[in-house]
């Protein structure tokens, strides 16, 4: 029997938002007299007992608006974040595309960051110089690779942390609206990347606004709104859903 590359089962996050913080004597004084200067504590449910599995090569889209906790999910299952209760279970190795520029260190070149990076997935130098050229390569960035990051683009620190993700033999590989890298033909070469690492059993967690992105790359579905679950299921349910809705009359 096939075990879940990934179970999320009844996770829930919170966190502590206060307001009117003191940040000075004189603020902590007035507040000894007046009670909206005072420090309000205010608890923030960012997600509330989310449940789901994925099966080794198949692939979830986590649908929602901003504030939903998609993100908030996605750092749960890297390891960034740990929930309040709840548990997940990964198999394999993980690799995050979450937040631009976390692994990378700007003051070190293109070529440095790679080892930097591969590094943290747990690889040695050797293993990493076996890839090299793979991911200097796909990244398209050889004439910049021994300059330093911080004189990067945006959209060049995605390339390559992009690169080095999928050339590191991940099982798990997590996206946060990360998957417009680069220019349209770039993007194309990511999309087929992607393709062929899930053809060879890559699990694929994406958090998107699309609909229509989550239906091109992902076999199920999960939306989320204020931190709940509000539905799930395979995404071909979810086109069917989306065809049943009534249409607008042509004029």
């Amino acid at each position: 029997m096939v075990q879940p590359a990934l179970i999320v089962d009844e996770v829930s996050k919170h966190f502590v938002l206060r307001h009117n913080r003191a940040m000075g004597l004189k603020t902590k004084f007035l507040a000894v007299f007046h009670r909206d200067k005072r420090e309000r504590r205010e608890l923030f449910t960012a997600l509330d007992r989310v449940s789901f599995s994925v099966e080794p090569g198949e692939s979830v889209g986590l649908l929602g608006h901003n504030g939903s906790g998609k993100s908030t999910l996605l750092q749960i299952v890297a390891g960034i974040l740990q929930p309040s209760s709840g548990r997940v279970w990964v198999r394999g190795r993980v690799a995050p595309l979450i937040q631009l520029g976390v692994g990378f260190n700007p003051e070190l070149t293109g070529l440095e960051n790679i080892f930097l990076n591969a590094s943290l997935y747990g690889f040695t130098n050797r293993e990493v110089r076996k890839r090299l050229d793979r991911i200097i390569e796909f990244s398209e960035l050889d004439k910049f690779i021994d300059t330093p990051l911080k004189n990067y683009s945006s959209g060049m620190q995605m390339r390559l942390g992009f690169s080095v993700a999928v050339h590191l033999d991940p099982d798990i590989l997590l996206a946060d609206e990360i998957l417009a890298v680069g220019d349209r033909v770039f993007q194309d070469k990511c999309h087929d990347k992607i393709a062929e690492l899930r053809h060879g059993g890559m699990t694929l967690v994406l958090v998107s606004h699309s609909m229509d992105q989550v239906s091109k790359f992902c076999d199920q579905y999960v939306r989320l709104d204020h931190g709940r679950m509000l539905e799930s299921g395979r995404v071909d349910a979810l086109h069917r859903s989306a065809d049943s809705l009534p249409q607008a009359a042509s004029v």
